[in-house]
């Protein structure tokens, strides 16, 4: 047997090698994806196998013969899965095996996770203590459309509608044990680690005890590799939970995918190769010939999308499991004159004093954390900014001005930099949570106020001590960032306050209204879980239309809208949107390469006849991160294969920037 191999270690001519007779048939029924240490000069170095043959190779060389295999589970489609994906990204596919190595034998990171994996009671738990519970009958429809999926073995994208509280999660769970039941594992995927530890915890709680759960993230130990690799190796169903990386495990039984919060830009790596795990589970479920659920109270665009046009699934769960849905007001603070401060208006204010007398729970959002947004100067107009990063300081209540881009602070200086002007001329403007906080405690002094954001959430014992008081009613007001909008259920809340609804729009994105009104939903859905009264009060600067569909049983209306203005200006889901980004420790390097680059893919463009538009370079806000400078050049097609074939044919030598591709930009 002789096998051709591609070096994990960047070398990216594939290389020819004979196989061991003795082992050659000890590790899998084909070697093809599997890892092996070869003889490279004077050392030995790992490499995948890509091929294999019995005839022997037509080389000018002496063939040797490999060190020894690696244990590597039995997945037929491994290869060909690892050979899509990095096509799509324009890698190579060593490159996915050599993260999956680096991995597995990487130390964990657990110490720097920033929630808590105390597992709370859903709205379906408190129906029943059973370890499934009985679903309900939409719930039924959904979960017998997508059984019979699993039990075919056939390629099927369900999305699943389901508005807040409405007991996804039980359709999952009986979709799980189906599917074990058939001897097949699940990849159960969530946008973030703390949410997979807070679901690995609630499965473990509520799901039969012989079912094996294995986590696959940053945060899992060496001991929990070693123990999902030898169940992997073994080829025994199990159910794995993860983010990104699950997704790079080879799986010989895979049985089903299923994505949760599917509509989450946390699937988007911000890394290289800026893999989105969404498109990734899509593309592994349809070479695999498996069934995905994309689970959602507001589902993306393109998946909705896709329902239309490319044949997928729809099940809706229109009811909550528990509870009412609340009573939702829009107040806007522009036109409103009268008010106890700048950030609370009367009706909020009104809200949360009826809150405190009935002994009930207040959640208020607030997509920003620190104090104040930034430091200006009133005399000369500077502001104070990060020296590595193009953004302006955050301020803290500790009179630390913080990036939150970088790892830079300093002291809130008693004279401006940049006129001299004494610490009294500064103008503290904008709002975080560290300021609401305060706010609430000069209007509300009798009320037990905690905040939940990136900087109290760093602590696991701090976070999970506010998670442990909220539920069990030893707070009143709970203030936070997105930590709080998804994988929590408090029974108390009946009153949802967002501030600053609007700040998100002005984003220069394409889907800023859409992400915008995805977030607004899923905070609002926090309240009234298991009530029938309670309030969501939306607080906004502006009279957006958007504002109008925050009740999620009209979100499918917006989208319908949405959907029309995106195919009148071309944009995802009608067309494909890919970016370079082209960085560089020098700006004036980076500012020539993104134009010759710009025109040497002009000129490819004419040359090769794709019907591809070219937009930029431009110059991203935040165009500087930690000293490195940042242009993009956005490509937009109708077929991303005409995108690919662009950047593949760019010669990326001719450049002293780094030259990075980001396919479906979301």
């Amino acid at each position: 047997m002789f096998i051709q191999v591609k070096l994990l270690n960047g070398f990216k001519e594939p290389l020819w090698y004979a196989a061991p007779k003795t082992e050659e048939h000890t590790i899998a029924t084909s070697l093809v994806g599997s890892i092996v240490q070869v003889p490279l000069q004077r050392r030995v170095t790992p490499a995948v196998v890509i091929h294999e043959q019995h005839e022997k190779p037509a080389v000018k060389f002496a063939i040797r013969a490999i060190e020894k295999f690696e244990r590597f589970p039995n997945d037929q489609h491994y290869w060909q899965f690892l050979e899509s994906l990095a096509a799509y990204h324009a890698l190579e596919p060593a490159y996915l095996v050599q993260r999956l190595k680096g991995f597995l034998s990487a130390e964990s990171i657990k110490k720097q996770i920033e929630q808590t994996t105390l597992c709370l009671p859903t709205a379906a738990d408190a129906k029943t203590n059973a370890p499934v519970s009985a679903l309900t009958d939409e719930q039924e429809i959904a979960y017998n459309a997508i059984v019979a999926d699993v039990q075919a073995s056939r390629y099927q994208a369900t999305v699943l509608h389901g508005v807040t509280g409405s007991g996804k999660t039980e359709v999952y769970k009986k979709l799980m044990l189906d599917a074990f039941a058939q001897q097949k594992t699940t990849l159960f995927l969530v946008p973030e680690v703390t949410l997979a530890l807070s679901f690995y915890a609630r499965l473990k709680k509520s799901m039969p005890e012989h079912i094996p759960f294995y986590s696959f993230h940053s945060a899992v130990s060496a001991k929990e590799k070693k123990e999902l690799w030898a169940a992997l190796l073994a080829g025994k169903p199990v159910i794995i939970i993860g983010v990104h990386l699950p997704l790079l495990a080879p799986i010989a039984n895979l049985g089903l995918i299923i994505v949760d919060e599917e509509h989450e830009v946390g699937y988007q790596e911000k890394k290289y190769p800026y893999i989105h795990s969404k498109d990734a589970a899509i593309m592994r479920a349809h070479t695999y010939k498996v069934p995905i659920v994309l689970g959602s109270a507001t589902p993306s665009l393109r998946s909705l999308y896709n329902v239309t046009h490319k044949g997928w699934r729809l099940c809706t769960l229109s009811r909550r499991y528990a509870g009412a849905f609340p009573k939702i007001q829009v107040v806007n603070l522009i036109t409103e004159k009268k008010r106890p401060s700048f950030w609370i208006s009367a009706e909020l204010h009104a809200a949360i004093k009826e809150r405190l007398h009935k002994k009930e729970q207040a959640i208020l959002f607030l997509n920003r954390r620190g104090f104040a947004f930034f430091v200006q100067c009133a005399a000369c107009g500077t502001s104070l900014q990060c020296t590595d990063c193009s953004v302006s300081l955050t301020l803290h209540q500790d009179n630390i001005l913080y990036c939150h881009y970088c790892t830079y602070k300093r002291p809130l200086p008693t004279f401006c930099p940049q006129c001299n002007g004494p610490e009294s001329q500064f103008l503290k403007k904008g709002i975080g949570t560290q300021k609401v906080c305060a706010l609430l405690k000069d209007l509300f002094p009798q009320a037990r106020i905690a905040r939940a954001d990136l900087d109290t959430t760093k602590s696991k014992k701090e976070w999970q001590k506010t998670v442990e008081d909220f539920y069990a009613g030893s707070l009143d007001i709970l203030v936070g960032t997105q930590t709080i909008t998804k994988g929590y259920d408090f029974p108390k809340v009946t009153l949802v306050g967002i501030l600053w609804a609007d700040l998100n729009l002005n984003f220069p994105q394409y889907n800023a209204t859409e992400t915008t009104l995805q977030q607004l939903i899923q905070v609002a859905g926090r309240a009234g879980r298991h009530t029938d009264h309670s309030q969501v009060i939306v607080q906004t600067m502006s009279a957006h239309t958007v504002f109008s569909y925050i009740d999620e049983l009209r979100y499918r209306d917006f989208c319908t809208a949405e959907m029309h203005s995106r195919q009148e200006y071309g944009y995802p889901p009608y067309k494909q949107l890919c970016m370079l980004i082209l960085q560089h420790k020098d700006e004036a390097t980076v500012e020539k390469d993104a134009h010759a680059i710009t025109y040497a893919l002009t000129t490819l463009r004419t040359r090769a006849e794709k019907n591809v538009q070219i937009l930029g370079p431009s110059k991203p806000p935040v165009h500087k991160v930690q000293k490195i400078h940042v242009r993009e050049i956005y490509l937009k097609a109708v077929a991303i294969h005409d995108i690919l074939f662009l950047y593949n044919a760019l010669n990326h030598s001719r450049y002293r920037s780094s030259i990075l591709f980001m396919p479906g930009v979301v």
